[in-house]
């Protein structure tokens, strides 16, 4: 069923919106110029998306990423090239004592037509603290919010939490208007974001589509609207791509992209990892002696090479290259336990084929812990029907492709979420109390730089535990047409059609 938008006169906040527009526009690489005061009508843009949505498009998990990427959902901020914490929906806040912070809304609009006000933040924010699974930016954390005035929110946390801007520009933590929120505890996305397209209708996990919307505090899109196809195979993306039955098409397989014309090739270095993640909690991988000695079976500079066809960088750390402030900083692992021989342990070796480099990853990591002794079965899905097993720890090990400042854009919030005992992404099952204090330690520090030094000291009491192997840090491709401009491009994933994306 087609949901039909309410249309609203324009209002004045557009005139001013349009020269705020720049501080998030100019956040991330874009193909083409900023966009004009006077969009035309525009063409529709065609994406084609790798991930179909895993959680029925829920802003709580996964999915979070694909409505901020295709511009429908926004949250209080926005990170900006720098990482840092950057104007959205809220225009400025400040900090009010250890645990509160005040920010103040700028004036903008829902997709069903109603305004953006404290009462509906409020309401937003309530609901994703109450979602089961906590939303990963909100691993250990609690907050409560509170309207103050006509256009004030103050949120307080349990703890003193220098980093609440940062975390609130989570994709998970998106604003939703009060009509999207269920009394079963569900969100539905669909005509209730405040972004400049307008999520109108989801076709399964096949298809969706979106409206422009006109009243976008941000300025008025060019772009009539996006027609989204969620294909799974990376080979098909490419040949959408090449045959123009796309515009756009995220995740290209490095074996793919010799074969798209070079002008339509977008590489971009992210702060992606692919990690091998081992189960700690329970089979073969719970001894950390038969750990390392799968992670001395691994040759990483080998994957980064063949399989990714020097489209990525071999595994440092948890951080890669793109993370500017870790390059080079890395601390050696702490605690880490001597190898013993597998002498044919079998273990289950799983992983998504999304990503289509994954599926040649796991295989050549079998072969490789093979030769050092395991027996290995390989287990291949798509990520929307492995995430439930990976979670309840049905594999004994994972590759998996992770964005580590995806969640808040914090060096801190990934470990929690991913290695912490309470982390809600803790693939690896990983409950250790070294690695937990030396989090706690760092969610504690304010100061940047120091923050930055307790994100590698945690960094290597993980490592130390060799629950997760670093494999290589990606640079992802995408397929744009020679037509398109303004697709936007940025390490943290998060964004990829804009007001300025146009064909």
């Amino acid at each position: 069923m087609r949901l039909r938008l309410p249309r609203r006169p324009r209002r004045t906040r557009t005139v001013c919106a349009l020269l705020l527009a720049p501080l998030l526009a100019g956040c991330f690489a874009s193909d083409g110029d900023p966009p004009g005061g006077d969009a035309q009508d525009g063409r529709r843009l065609r994406v084609a998306l790798a991930f179909p949505p895993a959680e029925r498009l829920s802003p709580y998990g996964a999915d979070a990423t694909i409505l901020s990427r295709l511009g429908v959902t926004e949250g209080l901020t926005a990170l900006d090239g720098n990482g840092a914490a950057a104007p959205a929906l809220a225009r400025s806040w400040r900090r009010d004592g250890d645990r509160a912070w005040v920010f103040t809304l700028r004036e903008a609009a829902f997709h069903d037509g109603g305004d953006v006000t404290p009462a509906a933040v409020v309401t937003a924010l309530t609901h994703a603290a109450g979602a089961r699974p906590a939303p990963a930016a909100l691993s250990g954390v609690t907050l409560t919010a509170t309207a103050e005035g006509d256009r004030n929110v103050r949120i307080t946390t349990g703890r003193p939490d220098p980093i609440l801007p940062l975390r609130l520009s989570s994709p998970s933590l998106a604003v939703l208007s009060q009509r999207a929120y269920g009394p079963d505890g569900d969100a539905d996305p669909v005509g209730t974001g405040t972004g400049p397209f307008a999520l109108t209708e989801v076709t399964g996990a096949t298809a969706a589509a979106l409206g422009r919307f006109d009243d976008y505090w941000g300025g008025r899109a060019q772009a009539a609207g996006v027609d989204v196809r969620f294909i799974a195979d990376g080979t098909a993306r490419a040949n959408a791509l090449r045959t123009g039955e796309v515009d756009v098409a995220e995740a290209i397989p490095v074996a793919q992209a010799a074969t798209l014309d070079p002008a339509t090739r977008r590489e971009t270095a992210t702060t992606r990892t692919t990690s091998l993640l081992l189960n700690s909690a329970s089979g073969p991988f719970e001894d950390p002696a038969l750990r390392a000695a799968a992670r001395g079976a691994v040759d990483t500079p080998g994957l980064a090479e063949d399989v990714y066809e020097s489209h990525a960088d071999p595994g440092a750390g948890l951080y890669g290259p793109a993370v500017t402030w870790a390059d080079g900083r890395h601390l050696e692992p702490v605690g880490r336990s001597r190898p013993s021989p597998p002498n044919g342990a079998a273990v289950t070796l799983a992983t998504y084929d999304n990503r289509p480099e994954l599926p040649e990853v796991a295989q050549v990591l079998k072969q490789q812990l093979e030769r050092a002794g395991f027996r290995v079965r390989l287990v291949v899905r798509e990520y929307a029907r492995l995430e439930g097993d990976a979670l309840a720890g049905k594999f004994d090990a994972l590759v998996l492709a992770r964005n580590s400042l995806v969640d808040t854009g914090d060096p801190i919030a990934v470990l929690a979420s991913d290695y912490g005992c309470d982390g809600g992404y803790n693939l690896a099952q990983l409950c250790d109390k070294g690695v937990d204090r030396a989090v706690a330690a760092a969610e504690a520090t304010a100061d940047t730089a120091q923050r930055q030094g307790a994100a590698l000291a945690a960094e290597a009491r993980i490592l130390g535990t060799d629950t997760v192997v670093p494999l290589v840090h990606q640079r992802v491709i995408t397929g744009v047409g020679t037509s398109v401009k303004g697709v936007l491009l940025d390490p943290y994933e998060r964004t990829l059609v804009g007001t300025g994306t146009r064909r």
